[in-house]
């Protein structure tokens, strides 16, 4: 896989964050993550591509770039498998510096999260397993690997794509964009970074209320699995629910507490709670940058998500 860092620099240039379709070099969006886009250049469709717009200046991406490195090679590490990938740093004048993550563009058909609406029952737990398995072997790296490395995941179905390659079915984990390691006990990192996606006049108090938490849970199994389970309700598949909480269960040691139904639905109130309220607060923050101080949002949003 090879990208073209001049095609990124005039894509970026001629974006229009918020119309792909009248940017200067066509692009589909073809998913959306919590600080990024996902999208597809005209051109390139065998590439997608991760937009990052959150840096002041080049060195501050340059870092963010060998944290992701290091994280994707640590996850390899742990025994998973990533699609190829590279990534770009991009500097328009007069703009933040935009890190670009390419990966090798999986079959939108084959992500999980798709899956569960279209595999019969017995697949759709085979592949749950599976989840399931390639997730505990993060776990089992931090238990085993260096006592000055802990790794982070987010497990949810949407992360994962699951390829028919010969006689198997091979898991790919492609969620690498915000890399989560602690080393030496300090988080590798920088949340304030992450705070660039919102609103300027929150970030006082997602700082003070949810950045802990939303940093520290993808490192515990249980609220990792707790996650992965209730975003079925998000995909609105909630009959798979008791299902997905038989695997992770059986994954738990006897001598620890099992997930119950109420655990996951309070789980879900609460996540559907705080990312429900970001969203409109981005949106909000959008059309006071836009309309009020008419400036450049630089955000691409989706619309409204179902969850």
């Amino acid at each position: 896989m090879k990208t073209d860092p001049d095609l990124l620099f005039r894509f970026e240039k001629g974006l229009n964050p918020q119309d792909l379709e009248s940017s200067s070099i066509q692009a589909r969006c073809i998913g959306y993550g919590e600080i990024s886009a996902i999208f597809v250049i005209e051109g390139n469709d065998d590439i997608a591509y991760k937009r990052l717009p959150l840096f002041k200046n080049r060195n501050e991406a340059e870092a963010y770039r060998l944290i992701y490195h290091e994280y994707c090679e640590l996850l390899k590490k742990a025994g998973l498998k990533l699609p190829e990938d590279e990534t770009s740093v991009i500097e328009v004048p007069g703009r933040p510096v935009v890190l670009y993550i390419a990966q090798r563009k999986l079959p939108g058909d084959r992500l999980c999260h798709k899956l569960i609406h279209t595999l019969d029952s017995d697949s759709i737990k085979i592949m749950i397993q599976q989840v399931v398995s390639e997730t505990a072997k993060v776990w089992e790296f931090n238990r085993n690997f260096s006592p000055s490395l802990k790794l982070a995941i987010d497990g949810q179905l949407s992360n994962w794509a699951w390829i028919k390659e010969e006689e198997n079915h091979i898991l790919y984990f492609i969620d690498t964009s915000t890399p989560l390691y602690l080393k030496e006990g300090l988080e590798k990192q920088n949340p304030e970074l992450l705070l660039q996606s919102a609103p300027g006049f929150l970030r006082w108090m997602i700082r003070m209320f949810f950045l802990k938490d939303v940093m520290t849970r993808y490192y515990d199994p249980i609220l990792v699995n707790t996650d992965l389970a209730g975003n079925l309700f998000k995909e609105q598949k909630p009959e798979l629910v008791p299902l997905a909480l038989e695997i992770i269960n059986s994954h738990i040691q006897d001598n620890e507490k099992k997930i119950t139904l109420k655990d996951i639905e309070k789980y879900y109130r609460e996540d559907k709670l705080i990312w429900t309220l970001f969203l409109s607060f981005r949106k909000i923050d959008r059309w006071i940058t836009r309309s009020l101080l008419r400036k450049r949002y630089e955000f691409i949003l989706p619309g409204k998500i179902k969850r």
